[in-house]
């Protein structure tokens, strides 16, 4: 095999047997992953032996996936801008975002996002891959914890915990008005007509729910704790302007603008998931920046 290639430890952490195969798949290994590996694209080891695919493990065996590298995206630039990192491993970045950061690169912004910054710090630390990958995206003006894939194969494992809600995060939004209830369940179809940034409800809008928890309520606004059941674009901001009470500083769905705050009120305060190399559950924090914090004081 050439040297340019990839190293990744899983950890069996299940009672009982489990074939090598079934192993990887359950852990997110694609069928089309393994049938590469098969071909010569790659080899893994168990307890740095070469075993057969129906091989039985048994918990706390060690399997060792070697990969080629994956290649470089020269598309993305490279940007010695500041990060603040929560969180680093061989595999994982947890980067806390400021409100006005970029996170991906586009037309308006090629050189200074979230994911030009993480390149210019993978180089920095001479990381054997230079590809970030965002797991969890932030809008631009929505503060917080963000999970980026520190190359291809921990996406391409992650991806399983995204799809069934495994990958926990929650939002602390000030919205506006009295939340009467003190906890609720919005569903309701989310789509947008063309040609237009906003997003609204709709019949014929993909299916969304977000469940809320009130934690303080103040005179003129609410402060919620936000979970998504699911995942679309502006889900909390709709959400929460189809129920009359929209985040508090969010121009494009009508939010008061007379709060002291010139952004949406959002902030990606919990985010938490099982770290399939490790089998380890991470969890992770983030204080309200200051200028949501102001309006609670």
């Amino acid at each position: 095999m050439k040297d340019d290639n990839m190293q990744f430890t899983l950890t069996n952490n299940g009672e009982g047997t489990i074939s090598l195969r079934k192993f990887l798949i359950e852990v997110g290994v694609s069928k089309r992953l393994i049938a590469r590996i098969k071909q010569g694209e790659g080899q893994v080891r168990v307890n740095q032996k070469n075993e057969y695919w129906d091989y039985q493990l048994i918990d706390g065996d060690e399997v060792v996936l070697t990969l080629p590298e994956e290649p470089d995206n020269d598309a993305i630039h490279a940007s010695d801008e500041p990060l603040n990192i929560v969180f680093e491993d061989e595999n994982w970045l947890v980067v806390d975002k400021p409100a006005g950061m970029v996170t991906v690169p586009g037309p308006s912004n090629e050189d200074t996002t979230l994911v030009n910054r993480v390149k210019g710090h993978l180089i920095a630390t001479g990381s054997s891959s230079l590809v970030p990958h965002v797991i969890t995206r932030l809008d631009r003006f929505t503060s917080g914890l963000v999970l980026l894939a520190k190359h291809g194969f921990a996406h391409s494992l992650i991806a399983a915990q995204l799809s069934n809600g495994q990958l926990e995060k929650s939002y602390l939004a000030i919205v506006a008005g009295d939340v009467k209830s003190d906890q609720g369940d919005i569903k309701e179809p989310i789509g947008k007509k063309e040609g237009e940034i906003r997003r609204s409800v709709m019949a014929e809008g993909k299916a969304s729910e977000t469940t809320y928890k009130v934690v303080t309520r103040f005179p003129d606004y609410t402060l919620v704790d936000v979970k998504l059941v699911t995942g679309r674009t502006h889900q909390i901001r709709v959400h929460f302007d189809f129920i009359h009470h929209a985040l508090v500083g969010d121009a494009l769905y009508d939010g008061p603008m007379n709060k002291g705050i010139e952004r949406q009120a959002l902030h990606a305060a919990k985010l938490s998931f099982e770290d399939p190399f490790t089998g380890k559950k991470l969890a992770f924090e983030s204080e309200l920046p200051d200028d949501m914090a102001r309006l609670l004081k």
